[in-house]
Protein backbone atom coordinates (compact mmCIF):
# COMPACT_ATOMS: atom_id res chain seq x y z
CA UNK A 1 0.00 0.00 0.00
CA UNK A 2 1.41 3.32 -0.97
CA UNK A 3 1.97 6.11 1.55
CA UNK A 4 -1.24 8.31 -0.21
CA UNK A 5 -3.40 5.42 0.35
CA UNK A 6 -2.57 4.44 3.33
CA UNK A 7 -2.75 8.56 4.24
CA UNK A 8 -6.78 8.62 2.76
CA UNK A 9 -7.64 5.16 4.53
CA UNK A 10 -6.59 7.12 7.81
CA UNK A 11 -8.53 9.82 6.45
CA UNK A 12 -11.98 8.00 5.61
CA UNK A 13 -11.07 5.95 9.37
CA UNK A 14 -11.56 9.84 11.17
CA UNK A 15 -14.43 10.45 9.01
CA UNK A 16 -16.28 7.33 10.04
CA UNK A 17 -14.98 7.81 13.48
CA UNK A 18 -16.56 11.04 13.79
CA UNK A 19 -19.89 10.31 11.86
CA UNK A 20 -20.48 7.67 14.40
CA UNK A 21 -20.26 9.88 17.26
CA UNK A 22 -23.12 11.61 16.24
CA UNK A 23 -26.66 11.36 16.80
CA UNK A 24 -29.29 12.61 14.04
CA UNK A 25 -30.67 15.08 16.65
CA UNK A 26 -27.67 17.02 17.18
CA UNK A 27 -27.58 17.92 14.04
CA UNK A 28 -30.86 18.68 13.57
CA UNK A 29 -31.90 15.73 11.46
CA UNK A 30 -34.68 13.43 11.97
CA UNK A 31 -34.48 9.97 13.25
CA UNK A 32 -36.19 8.63 9.92
CA UNK A 33 -37.83 5.53 9.99
CA UNK A 34 -35.12 3.32 8.75
CA UNK A 35 -33.29 1.35 11.31
CA UNK A 36 -29.45 2.14 11.99
CA UNK A 37 -27.40 -0.81 11.53
CA UNK A 38 -24.79 0.96 12.84
CA UNK A 39 -24.73 4.27 15.41
CA UNK A 40 -24.15 7.73 14.67
CA UNK A 41 -24.91 9.46 11.09
CA UNK A 42 -25.34 7.75 7.96
CA UNK A 43 -23.00 8.80 4.86
CA UNK A 44 -25.66 10.15 3.37
CA UNK A 45 -26.78 12.31 6.24
CA UNK A 46 -23.03 13.62 6.25
CA UNK A 47 -22.93 14.01 2.46
CA UNK A 48 -26.50 16.38 3.14
CA UNK A 49 -24.97 18.08 5.89
CA UNK A 50 -21.72 18.97 3.60
CA UNK A 51 -23.67 19.82 0.61
CA UNK A 52 -21.82 17.07 -1.37
CA UNK A 53 -23.58 14.56 -2.99
CA UNK A 54 -23.33 10.71 -0.90
CA UNK A 55 -20.95 9.32 -3.97
CA UNK A 56 -18.82 12.12 -3.17
CA UNK A 57 -18.75 11.38 0.09
CA UNK A 58 -18.44 7.53 0.46
CA UNK A 59 -15.40 7.37 -2.61
CA UNK A 60 -13.75 9.69 0.07
CA UNK A 61 -14.36 7.31 2.94
CA UNK A 62 -12.97 4.68 0.24
CA UNK A 63 -9.64 6.51 0.13
CA UNK A 64 -10.66 6.94 -3.85
CA UNK A 65 -10.46 10.21 -4.09
CA UNK A 66 -8.36 13.42 -2.86
CA UNK A 67 -10.19 15.86 -0.62
CA UNK A 68 -10.17 19.70 -1.54
CA UNK A 69 -10.06 22.18 1.17
CA UNK A 70 -13.53 23.51 0.36
CA UNK A 71 -15.33 20.03 0.95
CA UNK A 72 -12.94 19.64 4.41
CA UNK A 73 -14.14 23.11 5.62
CA UNK A 74 -17.55 21.80 5.00
CA UNK A 75 -17.39 18.26 6.32
CA UNK A 76 -15.58 20.07 9.55
CA UNK A 77 -18.73 22.36 10.27
CA UNK A 78 -20.96 18.83 9.20
CA UNK A 79 -19.31 16.45 11.35
CA UNK A 80 -18.63 19.31 14.34
CA UNK A 81 -14.89 19.15 14.72
CA UNK A 82 -13.20 21.51 17.44
CA UNK A 83 -10.08 23.11 16.77
CA UNK A 84 -7.66 20.03 16.77
CA UNK A 85 -10.08 17.60 15.37
CA UNK A 86 -10.11 19.96 11.89
CA UNK A 87 -6.68 20.44 12.30
CA UNK A 88 -6.31 16.72 11.96
CA UNK A 89 -8.42 16.18 9.19
CA UNK A 90 -6.48 18.66 6.94
CA UNK A 91 -3.39 17.26 8.15
CA UNK A 92 -4.43 13.86 6.99
CA UNK A 93 -5.96 15.53 3.33
CA UNK A 94 -2.49 17.34 2.95
CA UNK A 95 -3.82 20.58 3.31
CA UNK A 96 -3.16 23.41 5.52
CA UNK A 97 -5.94 24.58 7.65
CA UNK A 98 -7.73 27.41 6.48
CA UNK A 99 -8.21 29.91 9.62
CA UNK A 100 -12.01 31.75 10.00
CA UNK A 101 -11.17 35.43 9.83
CA UNK A 102 -12.12 37.75 12.59
CA UNK A 103 -13.43 41.04 10.95
CA UNK A 104 -14.16 44.22 13.41
CA UNK A 105 -17.63 45.13 14.58
CA UNK A 106 -19.42 47.24 12.33
CA UNK A 107 -20.58 50.54 13.31
CA UNK A 108 -23.20 52.88 11.17
CA UNK A 109 -22.33 55.11 9.10
CA UNK A 110 -22.35 58.91 10.60
CA UNK A 111 -24.57 59.59 7.43
CA UNK A 112 -26.65 57.36 7.27
CA UNK A 113 -27.52 57.72 11.18
CA UNK A 114 -28.73 61.14 10.06
CA UNK A 115 -30.55 59.93 7.34
CA UNK A 116 -32.44 57.82 9.42
CA UNK A 117 -32.89 60.35 12.54
CA UNK A 118 -34.67 62.88 9.25
CA UNK A 119 -36.80 59.87 7.88
CA UNK A 120 -39.78 60.37 10.00
CA UNK A 121 -42.65 58.71 7.95
CA UNK A 122 -41.09 56.10 6.23
CA UNK A 123 -39.75 53.01 7.88
CA UNK A 124 -36.05 52.45 7.46
CA UNK A 125 -32.71 50.51 8.83
CA UNK A 126 -29.50 49.92 8.41
CA UNK A 127 -27.95 46.71 6.81
CA UNK A 128 -24.80 45.07 7.61
CA UNK A 129 -22.31 42.05 6.57
CA UNK A 130 -24.86 39.00 6.43
CA UNK A 131 -28.07 41.61 7.17
CA UNK A 132 -26.93 42.42 10.66
CA UNK A 133 -29.40 44.67 11.81
CA UNK A 134 -27.05 47.63 12.38
CA UNK A 135 -29.36 50.82 13.08
CA UNK A 136 -33.12 51.45 12.36
CA UNK A 137 -35.59 54.44 13.08
CA UNK A 138 -38.78 54.69 15.43
CA UNK A 139 -40.94 53.97 12.55
CA UNK A 140 -38.98 50.86 11.82
CA UNK A 141 -39.23 49.25 15.50
CA UNK A 142 -42.92 50.12 14.92
CA UNK A 143 -43.76 48.09 12.13
CA UNK A 144 -41.14 45.46 12.43
CA UNK A 145 -40.00 44.76 16.27
CA UNK A 146 -38.28 46.29 19.32
CA UNK A 147 -34.37 45.77 18.25
CA UNK A 148 -33.08 47.61 21.09
CA UNK A 149 -34.40 45.02 23.05
CA UNK A 150 -32.91 41.93 21.39
CA UNK A 151 -29.39 41.32 21.68
CA UNK A 152 -27.11 42.88 19.31
CA UNK A 153 -24.96 39.49 18.38
CA UNK A 154 -28.86 37.89 17.63
CA UNK A 155 -30.07 41.15 15.39
CA UNK A 156 -29.73 39.72 12.46
CA UNK A 157 -32.52 40.15 9.26
CA UNK A 158 -32.71 36.44 8.30
CA UNK A 159 -32.47 34.94 11.79
CA UNK A 160 -35.29 36.97 12.88
CA UNK A 161 -36.85 35.45 9.50
CA UNK A 162 -36.04 31.94 10.80
CA UNK A 163 -36.20 32.24 14.40
CA UNK A 164 -38.82 34.12 15.71
CA UNK A 165 -41.94 31.91 15.61
CA UNK A 166 -44.26 34.98 15.45
CA UNK A 167 -42.56 36.35 12.05
CA UNK A 168 -44.32 33.23 10.47
CA UNK A 169 -47.53 34.42 10.57
CA UNK A 170 -46.65 37.80 10.12
CA UNK A 171 -45.48 37.23 6.39
CA UNK A 172 -47.86 36.36 3.85
CA UNK A 173 -45.79 34.43 1.83
CA UNK A 174 -43.60 33.21 4.56
CA UNK A 175 -41.57 30.30 2.39
CA UNK A 176 -40.78 32.56 -0.63
CA UNK A 177 -39.59 35.21 1.76
CA UNK A 178 -37.12 32.96 3.64
CA UNK A 179 -35.69 31.27 0.65
CA UNK A 180 -35.16 34.63 -0.70
CA UNK A 181 -33.18 35.80 3.03
CA UNK A 182 -31.42 32.59 2.29
CA UNK A 183 -30.47 33.62 -1.12
CA UNK A 184 -29.30 36.93 -0.24
CA UNK A 185 -26.83 35.58 2.61
CA UNK A 186 -25.62 32.77 0.11
CA UNK A 187 -24.33 35.84 -2.20
CA UNK A 188 -22.79 37.73 0.56
CA UNK A 189 -21.21 34.03 1.76
CA UNK A 190 -19.38 34.33 -1.29
CA UNK A 191 -16.93 37.48 -0.78
CA UNK A 192 -15.61 36.06 2.78
CA UNK A 193 -16.35 32.71 2.88
CA UNK A 194 -14.18 31.41 6.09
CA UNK A 195 -15.45 34.85 8.45
CA UNK A 196 -16.92 33.46 11.58
CA UNK A 197 -19.27 35.45 12.18
CA UNK A 198 -21.09 34.27 8.91
CA UNK A 199 -20.47 30.15 10.32
CA UNK A 200 -21.54 30.67 13.49
CA UNK A 201 -24.62 32.28 11.88
CA UNK A 202 -24.96 29.53 9.17
CA UNK A 203 -24.45 26.46 11.76
CA UNK A 204 -26.83 27.97 14.36
CA UNK A 205 -29.48 28.40 11.40
CA UNK A 206 -28.82 25.06 10.24
CA UNK A 207 -29.06 23.31 12.97
CA UNK A 208 -32.30 25.02 14.46
CA UNK A 209 -34.25 24.97 11.55
CA UNK A 210 -34.69 21.89 8.16
CA UNK A 211 -35.36 24.65 6.01
CA UNK A 212 -33.01 26.92 6.19
CA UNK A 213 -30.26 23.58 6.07
CA UNK A 214 -32.25 22.69 3.15
CA UNK A 215 -32.31 26.20 1.12
CA UNK A 216 -28.60 26.56 1.94
CA UNK A 217 -27.66 23.60 0.51
CA UNK A 218 -29.36 24.15 -2.94
CA UNK A 219 -26.71 27.21 -3.85
CA UNK A 220 -29.41 29.73 -4.94
CA UNK A 221 -28.39 33.72 -4.90
CA UNK A 222 -29.73 36.65 -5.32
CA UNK A 223 -29.22 40.58 -4.72
CA UNK A 224 -30.66 43.00 -2.78
CA UNK A 225 -32.38 45.46 -5.24
CA UNK A 226 -36.22 46.31 -4.71
CA UNK A 227 -39.60 44.90 -3.94
CA UNK A 228 -42.59 44.34 -2.40
CA UNK A 229 -44.46 42.84 0.74
CA UNK A 230 -47.63 42.01 1.90
CA UNK A 231 -47.74 42.21 5.77
CA UNK A 232 -50.43 41.55 7.94
CA UNK A 233 -49.03 43.54 11.11
CA UNK A 234 -50.91 42.90 14.51
CA UNK A 235 -52.16 46.64 15.17
CA UNK A 236 -52.30 48.38 11.56
CA UNK A 237 -53.99 45.01 9.70
CA UNK A 238 -52.72 44.40 6.24
CA UNK A 239 -50.34 46.79 4.13
CA UNK A 240 -48.50 45.82 0.92
CA UNK A 241 -45.09 47.95 1.52
CA UNK A 242 -42.61 48.68 -1.24
CA UNK A 243 -38.97 49.07 -0.69
CA UNK A 244 -35.83 50.36 -2.08
CA UNK A 245 -32.18 49.14 -1.29
CA UNK A 246 -29.27 51.70 -1.02
CA UNK A 247 -25.80 50.79 -0.66
CA UNK A 248 -23.01 53.52 0.64
CA UNK A 249 -20.52 54.38 -1.58
CA UNK A 250 -18.41 54.77 1.58
CA UNK A 251 -18.75 51.13 2.61
CA UNK A 252 -20.42 49.14 0.75
CA UNK A 253 -20.86 46.47 3.25
CA UNK A 254 -23.68 49.14 4.54
CA UNK A 255 -26.87 49.39 2.88
CA UNK A 256 -30.38 51.75 3.74
CA UNK A 257 -33.50 49.68 3.37
CA UNK A 258 -36.48 52.27 3.27
CA UNK A 259 -39.80 51.23 3.00
CA UNK A 260 -42.93 53.14 1.26
CA UNK A 261 -46.21 53.11 0.64
CA UNK A 262 -48.41 54.67 -2.28
CA UNK A 263 -49.78 58.32 -0.83
CA UNK A 264 -53.50 57.74 0.03
CA UNK A 265 -53.46 53.89 -0.16
CA UNK A 266 -54.32 51.76 2.79
CA UNK A 267 -50.91 50.37 3.32
CA UNK A 268 -49.97 54.93 4.23
CA UNK A 269 -52.51 55.35 6.25
CA UNK A 270 -51.70 52.09 8.34
CA UNK A 271 -48.04 53.87 8.64
CA UNK A 272 -49.21 56.93 9.50
CA UNK A 273 -51.17 55.76 12.46
CA UNK A 274 -48.21 54.15 13.42
CA UNK A 275 -46.73 57.31 13.32
CA UNK A 276 -49.32 59.02 15.69
CA UNK A 277 -49.21 55.94 17.77
CA UNK A 278 -45.59 55.71 18.72
CA UNK A 279 -43.96 58.86 20.46
CA UNK A 280 -41.45 60.11 18.37
CA UNK A 281 -37.54 59.61 19.22
CA UNK A 282 -33.69 59.21 17.75
CA UNK A 283 -33.26 55.68 16.09
CA UNK A 284 -31.19 53.24 17.54
CA UNK A 285 -28.11 52.13 16.35
CA UNK A 286 -26.07 49.41 17.03
CA UNK A 287 -25.66 50.26 20.87
CA UNK A 288 -29.10 49.47 22.00
CA UNK A 289 -29.88 52.87 22.64
CA UNK A 290 -33.67 54.31 21.93
CA UNK A 291 -36.24 56.36 24.49
CA UNK A 292 -37.71 54.07 26.45
CA UNK A 293 -41.51 55.81 25.97
CA UNK A 294 -40.62 55.00 22.07
CA UNK A 295 -39.76 51.24 22.85
CA UNK A 296 -43.08 51.27 25.44
CA UNK A 297 -45.84 52.34 23.14
CA UNK A 298 -43.99 49.76 20.26
CA UNK A 299 -46.07 46.38 18.99
CA UNK A 300 -44.09 43.81 20.39
CA UNK A 301 -44.48 40.41 17.88
CA UNK A 302 -42.36 40.58 15.09
CA UNK A 303 -42.18 41.66 11.01
CA UNK A 304 -39.59 40.88 9.22
CA UNK A 305 -39.34 42.51 5.45
CA UNK A 306 -37.78 41.06 2.46
CA UNK A 307 -38.47 41.72 -1.59
CA UNK A 308 -39.55 38.86 -4.04
CA UNK A 309 -36.64 39.08 -6.51
CA UNK A 310 -35.35 36.37 -8.95
CA UNK A 311 -32.85 33.73 -7.81
CA UNK A 312 -29.99 32.38 -9.66
CA UNK A 313 -28.11 29.13 -9.09
CA UNK A 314 -24.48 29.58 -8.24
Amino acid sequence: MTGDNAQRNELGDFLKARRAELRPQSVGLPDGDRPRRVPGLRREEVAHLASISTDYYTRLEQGSLPASAHVLAALSHALRLDEDQRSYLYGLAGKSVARPRRRSAQRVRPQWQRLLDQLTESPAMVLGRYMDVLAWNSLAAALITDFSAIPVNQRNYVRLAFLDPTVRNLFDDWETTARTCVAFLRMEAAHSPTDSRLAALVGELSVQDADFRQWWASHDVASKTSGTKLLHHPVAGDLTVDWEILTSAGDPEQQLMVMTADPGSTAHRALSSLISGSAPGPSAANTGSGSVASRAQRPQRTVSVIPRTQTGTQ
